[in-house]
């Protein structure tokens, strides 16, 4: 990471924290994701100039509806009418507890509704939470941070929306994350929103192999492997997008960035939590993969490619430049991917980059 000497992360979301978390009753706000992308990687020079111009996409936080407490959070659950409410508790309760603490109770409470509001949430988690992580003042629980992190939370809590109950078919013989991408089968009818989407979902196929289905594999209970699991799920879903992201270039993002979010969270929770961390992440990927990817990927012959060695940090700079928020969140998990380094993880954000409009 890029030190953020200048304060201008902790600014950023200071002027954000006064706007709710979506607008026009259900697009997310994806300013609190993008500008910690751009500090991260260098970009802090073009922070304020990229929110004047997101600005126009920004809503006041809408109006409370009642007060959260721990008697009654069950039934304000995956309320909508709740987006305001949520974060007044969360930042009671950072106020309180140190914030991995309170990460480690609702995190499991959160994990099964992993695919509300298109996954935003839980990616916007993963922000927040990378940012603690590098906190230079760990201490306290007032910060920006904090706040963004209660305003994190709310808004999983707010769209918590589980999937449908799901079949599970035979995993690819395999064991391998792409190929358990590949054998995620599209729903016959891509139309709609990605709610009308997910209720269509029916059937997944079992991924990570038990130790039964393949010997040579060690639990996924336990944590070591199931951190493991999600790195090659995160690997694998970045590159699937350069091979099918033309399907729906904006949404199919999700499909990396989702769980690189919870591969972000896992050195803040409980090891015991790794685990289903893995399960939930695997469904988000599958889900969105199913609902928007297309059944045949490009042709050999038109697959992106990174020509003259083109290094990690100047295809952020071409991300920043073209300033879409999806292109920027893309090209940001696909150099956590590439610092192996890893070409095709590059490819896949350069062709984000030329898949979604830039804004100008």
């Amino acid at each position: 990471m890029t030190d953020d000497t200048s304060g201008t992360l902790d600014e950023a979301l200071e002027r954000l924290h006064a706007s709710g978390p979506e607008r026009l009753g259900w697009l997310s706000n994806h300013a609190p994701m993008a500008v910690e992308a751009l500090v991260r990687h260098g970009q802090g020079r073009t922070v304020h100039r990229w929110l004047d111009r997101y600005r126009h996409q920004l809503e006041e936080m809408p109006r409370p509806h009642a007060r959260i407490t721990e008697e009654n959070w069950h039934e304000a659950l995956g309320d909508p009418r709740r987006l305001a409410d949520w974060p007044v508790y969360f930042e009671r309760e950072l106020a309180a507890r140190p914030w991995r603490d309170v990460l480690a109770v609702w995190w499991p409470r959160l994990l099964p509704g992993i695919a509300g509001g298109a996954t935003h949430p839980v990616i916007r988690v993963g922000h927040a939470v990378r940012t603690l992580l590098d906190d230079p003042d760990p201490g306290a629980t007032t910060t920006p941070r904090t706040a963004e992190l209660a305003h994190a939370l709310g808004y999983w809590a707010a769209r918590h929306a589980p999937l449908p109950p799901l079949r599970q078919r035979p995993g690819p013989a395999s064991g391998s994350a792409a190929d358990a991408l590949t054998a995620v089968e599209p729903i016959a009818d891509q139309s709609g929103g990605i709610r009308e989407r997910l209720a269509r979902l029916t059937a997944f196929p079992t991924w990570p192999p038990t130790p039964t289905d393949d010997p040579t594999t060690a639990p996924t209970d336990h944590p070591e492997e199931a951190h493991r699991r999600l790195a090659e799920l995160v690997r694998a879903a970045t590159h699937r997008y350069a091979t099918h992201g033309h399907g729906e270039p904006i949404m199919l993002v999700h499909a990396a960035t989702a769980p690189n979010a919870v591969l972000r969270v896992l050195p803040a929770l409980p090891r015991e939590l790794w685990a289903p961390s893995l399960d939930a992440a695997w469904a988000a990927s599958a889900a969105v993969t199913a609902v928007y990817a297309p059944r045949e990927p490009l042709p050999a012959d038109r697959l992106p490619s990174v020509a003259g060695g083109v290094m990690p940090e100047e295809v952020f700079a071409r991300a920043a430049a073209h300033g879409d928020e999806h292109a920027i969140k893309l090209t940001d998990t696909a150099l956590d991917v590439a610092q192996g380094p890893d070409a095709m993880a590059l490819a896949a954000a350069l062709h984000a980059c030329a898949m979604i409009d830039p804004v100008l």
